[in-house]
């Protein structure tokens, strides 16, 4: 099964009505697409509270994808705000309780930075955080080139495969060490496809401003014969994996909800209509 979204629910201005309530966004969301990647728990872990509001804010077959803590990533590169690994993780793991109590967990995505490249000790890494993560959903994105060269890719692909790890799939511009090819093969069940646009020159920060460089990164509007091209690699997803998942992130210019859209219309596949309309006839003429 396919099963297509967003990064995120807040950005997406074409979703709503210009009236929603910023705490009505999700709910709002939840009519246009199926599945959602929750980033702000790459930023801090969330309260079960959050989370279980956030459970009960969608239907029942609704899923997320969680984006994992920056200190489980090694992005603060050793220094975390907890006593321990231990108290990070077991925190992590009771704010996913609300969504796994609702089969409503896609998987834990976890993001290696750039710098976390293919040698021994962060092989040993990843064991250690798929373990620790146990028994939840687990996928992985690197961003290094070194795991997918011709030395190492297969025997990356058979470490997932080996752990059931869900293999992170991106599409994104070539840049050298700090971008990966887009690599078409299901390691699980599941496959995670993240579509981050093919901004060539936005993509590697040359100005030193990260604010302003993280708002152009992701500009990208991907056209016809690119998305008739995914939706190829999307069908050879399918033949290895029972479902595929497929997070638009090319956001900076607000093109992802029109790009998922477009690209379920070549699977004919129809979500939910823009609320704006509907909610315009109930509204009382002034």
């Amino acid at each position: 099964m396919i099963h297509i979204g967003l990064t995120g629910w807040g950005d997406h201005p074409s979703l709503y009505n210009e009236k929603t309530a910023a705490n009505k966004k999700l709910l709002d969301y939840s009519q246009h697409f199926p599945i959602v990647e929750l980033d702000s728990t790459f930023y801090a872990i969330q309260s079960e509270k959050m989370m279980r509001k956030w459970t009960d804010e969608t239907p029942a077959d609704f899923q997320f994808i969680v984006k994992a803590y920056q200190g489980i990533t090694g992005h603060q590169r050793g220094k975390i705000p907890y006593d321990s690994e231990e108290e990070m993780f077991s925190l992590f793991k009771l704010s996913m309780s609300a969504f796994v109590e609702a089969g409503k967990l896609a998987m834990v995505l976890v993001q290696f930075p750039p710098w976390f490249d293919c040698q021994k000790e962060n092989v040993e890494r990843i064991r250690f955080v798929h373990e620790q993560l146990q028994p939840l959903p687990i996928a992985v994105e690197f961003r290094h080139q070194s795991w997918y060269s011709p030395a190492y890719r297969e025997k990356t692909l058979e470490f997932l495969r080996g752990l059931n790890i869900i293999h992170g799939v991106c599409d994104e511009p070539q840049v050298g060490d700090g971008s990966v090819p887009l690599v078409p093969v299901a390691t699980d069940s599941k496959v995670l496809l993240r579509l981050h646009g093919r901004n060539y020159n936005g993509w590697v920060n040359t100005t030193g401003d990260s604010k302003a460089w993280r708002k152009v990164r992701y500009l990208y509007d991907y056209n016809e014969a690119e998305l008739e091209g995914l939706r190829k690699v999307v069908q050879t997803l399918e033949q290895q994996a029972q479902d595929v998942y497929i997070i638009f992130n090319n956001n900076s210019g607000q093109h992802a909800a029109k790009n998922a859209k477009q690209f379920a219309n070549l699977f004919n596949i129809e979500y939910g209509q823009p609320l704006t309309k509907q909610l315009d006839l109930f509204e009382e003429d002034h």
